[in-house]
């Protein structure tokens, strides 16, 4: 009989300090506060004198287009919506209404992951509850993102117990796809997959809340959304080993994932342009295939 290993992954520090090069070519062009021309801003939360903002691509889809909101990298601590402003612009030209949003982060706001994950449940809310605004298709609403930022988004659909007090409840939070680069999915000890090179445990301290409990692998349910994924093979921050583990768990309750190992590379190299690309294309066709996109011709 298979004898199950435990899995520990990565301690919140691996993703502030990720390999030197994939670190120095993901911050290219990015700024704080995001200086990107053609968006709208929309404040989707207010918290205290903060101020959390949406940059939404093509305000003016027509009626019923499908959405998809990306959240930044950074390892909770740090990191811009400009990251994903070439993935906007660009499903933006395909009809989608495409947003990158801002989350408190540790370095500008002391917020604990916990908080991160209520402020991307609170931005996917915001758009399904705005989605008559927007042009939006209240159905078609996607969660995407890369690393920390991949992280949230997989925890949308999964995790609510960290959910803003005094929201509507009554407008779901779960997007109805994922589309995630490099991210953290297993934050904790799961049966099934081999513990070499995956560290130690996240700690509880930095979390805000014991590592399971924001641990998306843990938490997948049925009739959970279908889900893309693209990370490198020889990423030693979120290993790939990671990616397998929740993907097999996905398929095992009867969910789609589609899971892209990209060989030789490490973690972020969706951020250059090559890959950003490559990544994007594939992504593309993954909205095709779920009806939300029309194939490029």
């Amino acid at each position: 009989m298979k004898s199950f290993a435990m899995i520990t992954v990565f301690l919140a520090v691996a993703l502030m300090t990720a390999n030197a090069q994939d670190d120095a070519r993901a911050r290219v062009g990015r700024s704080y506060p995001p200086q990107m021309q053609g968006c709208r801003v929309e404040t989707y939360k207010s918290v205290g004198d903060t101020k959390l903002n949406l940059y939404v691509f093509n305000p003016a889809a027509p009626e019923n287009a499908p959405a998809i909101v990306f959240f930044f990298g950074g390892g909770w601590k740090s990191g811009s919506p400009q990251q994903f402003e070439m993935q906007c612009r660009e499903l933006a030209k395909r009809g989608m209404v495409a947003i990158t949003a801002d989350y408190r982060v540790e370095s500008r706001h002391n917020a604990k992951p916990t908080e991160c994950l209520a402020d991307a449940r609170s931005a996917v809310r915001w758009v399904r509850a705005h989605a008559g605004q927007l042009g939006v298709d209240p159905k078609r609403i996607a969660a995407g993102g890369g690393s920390a930022g991949g992280h949230l988004a997989a925890c949308t659909p999964f995790i609510s117990e960290f959910d803003e007090p005094g929201e509507d409840k009554s407008v779901s939070a779960v997007p109805n796809a994922l589309v995630l680069f490099n991210p953290a999915l297993v934050l904790a000890p799961i049966e099934g997959f081999d513990a070499k090179g995956f560290g130690v445990r996240v700690p509880e301290e930095r979390m805000g809340t014991k590592p399971e409990n924001l641990s998306p692998a843990h938490h997948i349910t049925k009739f959970g959304p279908p889900t893309i994924i693209f990370h490198g093979r020889e990423d030693t921050t979120v290993p790939f080993t990671s990616a397998e583990a929740f993907t097999a768990n996905m398929k095992s309750l009867g969910n789609r994932c589609d899971l892209h190992g990209f060989e030789g590379q490490k973690h972020g190299f969706f951020n250059s342009d090559k890959f950003k690309a490559k990544t994007l294309a594939e992504a593309d066709q993954f909205l095709v295939s779920l009806g939300w996109l029309k194939p490029v011709k």
